[in-house]
């Protein structure tokens, strides 16, 4: 009967998020105790069903004998589930403030609150199948987030989202289809593909599917939407570019690799080089351009561009430190990203200043603001002892343990990404604490973030020194959750 117990974590968002769009409530106050109640409560399913759910599946619809919706909470599910939903209510805190002024909130919030079941959905999911039912699902409930402006640069945003979002779902289906026909469907670690008939062909699909899920994780050149879609407000972007959509990707592209081909069969062939050098030139072409914005929320999207392929370079790697590694930048990065995103939206949502040469001085007038995000930037440069030097240690470790010349490469890669990313990010702190002597500053109508917005930023900041400071025990949590 526990095994029940994995569809609320689920459904109860859906529905809670949908029943919110018809509620009358007579104030925001009302509205966002409902949005954070529904949250907290799913948040608490999550983890109640990581500790208390058996390692068991649960059928909740027969399309065949072979085609099943069906659930189960291994150890990758309780990761990527547990972050989200420890982010997600964190994120919801940051929006009253920041939506306060902002249109159209009975939408927003529906969408918000029901991203974040589809979003376990993808966690949870056993087979291949239904994990691609809800990845849909995700892309539909989180376009009208990016879509929530309502203005022509908006909508726009929101249309390149869903053609690159379906167009890449396309692609992937191919994979699916194939693995499902091959009985290697459901997820196991080790993967289920043993042998085939046609070995060209499952690679090619391979390939496909890599490159279609990796749509959501913004590998070059299927990145366009994601910088496209900074338009949409920050609490969506901090989701769109820290966990739900884009951490979905990198999740997808694990449970592609380790849980489904399986490394085993994949290893040494022509398609592991290729989607590995896929992701390392995604890691320099994401930072390269990172430098280049300057556009501050712009920025801020290429380096997640950047960072999501040091996810897929582990990935690749295809041995189980890479996995370890991969699973702690999935984490380490999202805490950063998110933060730093929030402290991105406070600067926007306080001065109303976009871009970084504006932002001259400013920590004067917002130094919790800078503060923080001074912490993010050394933190995703990978500056001990913040948790992001961990992370890409243990990515570089990995690498050098296998025999693959192409890791090589990844490892100098990610040297190269961290010098440009010590520039582009450390850049907007400087200017903000230390101006130029000559620089025209106008500070006058400016004014720091409210408790609301600098409390989730303060709670990142934390978690990016706690899970710097204690790496071994998260790190070890991840290794024993996997089975490695």
């Amino acid at each position: 009967m526990n095994e029940l117990f994995l569809i609320t974590p689920i459904f109860l968002p859906i529905i809670l998020g949908a029943i919110l769009f018809f509620i009358p409530f007579k104030n925001q106050k009302q509205r966002n105790a409902y949005v954070i109640t529904s949250l907290i409560l799913s948040s608490v399913a999550v983890w109640l069903s990581a500790f208390l759910v058996p390692d068991n599946s649960l059928t909740i619809l027969h399309f065949t004998n072979e085609l099943t919706l069906s659930l189960r909470l291994d150890g990758a599910g309780k990761i990527f589930s547990c972050l989200s939903a420890t982010l997600w209510p964190i994120t919801a805190i940051y929006a009253f403030d920041y939506m306060k002024h902002e249109e159209h909130h009975q939408m927003f919030y529906c969408f918000f609150v029901m991203a974040f079941g589809t979003t376990m959905g993808i966690a949870m999911a056993e087979n291949i199948l239904t994990m691609y039912l809800f990845y849909e699902m995700l892309t539909l409930t989180t376009i009208p987030l990016v879509a929530h402006g309502m203005t022509m640069k908006h909508n726009r945003a929101a249309r390149k989202y869903m053609i690159y979002s379906i167009g890449g779902a396309a692609f992937a289906f191919a994979g699916v289809v194939f693995l499902i026909v091959n009985g290697a469907g459901t997820f196991r670690l080790g993967g289920n593909l043993v042998t085939v008939d046609n070995e060209t062909l499952a690679l090619v699909l391979y390939f496909f599917a890599f490159m279609g899920f990796g749509v959501k994780s913004a590998i070059f050149p299927l990145h366009g939407w994601l910088p496209t879609a900074s338009v949409a407000p920050t609490p969506v972007t901090a989701l769109l570019h820290a966990v739900a959509v884009v951490k979905a990707g990198a999740f997808a592209l694990i449970r592609l690799t380790y849980y489904a081909y399986g490394t085993e069969f994949l290893y040494g062939s022509w398609a592991h080089y290729v989607v590995m050098a896929f992701s390392i030139f995604t890691i320099v072409y994401g930072s390269v351009t990172a430098l280049r914005q300057k556009h501050f929320k712009r920025r801020l999207a290429y380096s997640t561009i950047s960072n999501l392929s040091y996810i897929g370079f582990a990935t690749t790697l295809m041995t189980p430190a890479g996995l370890v590694a991969a699973f702690c930048h999935l984490v380490f990065h999202s805490v950063i990203k998110i933060g730093a995103f929030f402290a991105a939206g406070s600067v926007l949502h306080n001065s109303e200043r976009e871009f970084v040469p504006q932002l001259e001085g400013i920590g004067k007038k917002m130094p919790w603001t800078f503060g923080f995000f001074t912490v993010f930037a050394l933190a995703l440069t990978g500056i001990p002892p913040f948790c992001g030097f961990f992370s890409k240690w243990y990515i570089a470790t990995a690498a050098f343990a296998t025999d693959n010349p192409l890791a090589t490469v990844g490892v100098i890669a990610l040297l190269i990404s961290a010098l440009l990313t010590a520039i582009y990010m450390l850049s907007p702190a400087v200017k903000a604490f230390f101006p130029r002597e000559n620089a025209e500053i106008h500070l006058d109508e400016i004014k720091e973030a409210k408790p609301a917005m600098l409390i989730p930023m303060g709670i990142c900041v934390l978690l990016c020194i706690v899970l710097g400071l204690f790496v071994r025990i998260p790190v070890e949590i991840i290794g024993e959750v996997l089975g490695i």
